[in-house]
């Protein structure tokens, strides 16, 4: 992007955003950068102070936008180094909430949505005053502050391993429920293992729902975007085995214990370990398990009952 930061700062006047966006989505896509011209997009929006909407409008009619220059010089650096999006502009988006992100935690996905919105749905359905829902393997807060803000009747506790980790659960549930006084006193957050089964024990048998997205990556499957190999905490990535299911099968037997009679366990997971954790559930205990699919219809989630058929309230 050197032709434009030369003519910009020779130049006080604003260049037309259109041209800012084809020079760093050329210098992101020389580096290999997946999305160059989306990145570069929200790069300049953080740069400029506003809302990805208005770099698009200003695209559109052929408008400037005033921006820090030096900062988005800084920041397109950092993502040539394929330093993770999310990581540089401090945030990422998961269905209605903005997460603070950073070094430490691993960046919710969009198909991790697709379990939470499992979740509710099978919640509302079954018309459950409060419910009781945990989030096993907490990450950022991204399941269970979701569940807290969008069903702010449900109390919700979250196990995290990392305090490292927890410390970013912690600044988003301050960031997304205190200030509207949702689910305040109803999200419960602890540094735990998730696997052990003295974990939440107090909640043994009262569970109406687990939600969980555990590490379940293979252990020789390294992935291959730098984003993810070398940034991702290997503790959120790593399922524990050369199969990716170690952890995972003792989530499906901790979220066993949890639920009551009627209770339900989704579980995210890799695409090729959907019939054995359909298996591992039914072995553990569960009457029924099935796979979920994401948006590209790949298997991605395990969901299973515990015990009877009609999930109603608890006893």
């Amino acid at each position: 992007m050197s032709d434009v930061t030369e003519s910009s700062e020779a130049n006080s006047v604003p260049l037309p955003i259109a041209r800012i966006i084809r020079s760093v989505a050329a210098t992101l896509r020389q580096a290999g950068v997946d999305t160059p011209e989306h990145d570069a997009k929200l790069l300049i929006a953080e740069a400029a102070g506003v809302a990805l909407r208005d770099v698009d409008k200003a695209m559109l009619v052929g408008d400037s936008l005033p921006f820090d220059m030096p900062r988005l010089k800084a920041m397109v650096s950092r993502r040539v180094a394929r330093e993770p999006l999310q990581y540089i502009v401090g945030h990422a988006p998961f269905r209605f909430l903005d997460l603070a992100v950073g070094p430490g935690v691993f960046i919710p996905r969009p198909e991790t949505e697709l379990i939470v919105q499992e979740g509710l749905d099978w919640l509302a359905s079954r018309h459950i005053d409060a419910p009781r829902v945990v989030d096993l393997c907490a990450g950022s807060g991204a399941i269970g502050l979701s569940v807290a803000a969008e069903m702010p009747t449900a109390e919700v506790w979250a196990v995290e391993l990392s305090e490292r980790t927890a410390a970013w659960a912690r600044r988003n549930a301050d960031a997304v429920l205190a200030p509207h006084g949702r689910a305040v006193g109803r999200y419960h957050l602890s540094v735990a293992d998730a696997t052990l089964p003295g974990t939440l024990e107090e909640l043994d048998d009262t569970v109406d729902a687990v939600i969980s997205n555990p590490p379940y990556v293979p252990e020789l499957a390294i992935p291959s975007q730098p984003e993810v190999r070398d940034y991702d905490p290997e503790l959120a990535l790593y399922g524990g085995s050369s199969d990716g299911l170690a952890i995972p099968g003792l989530i499906i037997r901790r979220a066993f214990a949890l639920l009551r009679d009627g209770g339900l366990l989704v579980m995210e997971h890799d695409i090729t370990q959907g019939g054995a954790l359909v298996a591992a559930a039914m072995g553990a205990g569960f009457t029924q398990a099935r796979t979920g699919f994401d948006y590209t219809h790949r298997p991605r989630y395990l969901v299973a009952i515990k015990g009877r058929q009609d999930g109603g309230q608890r006893a």
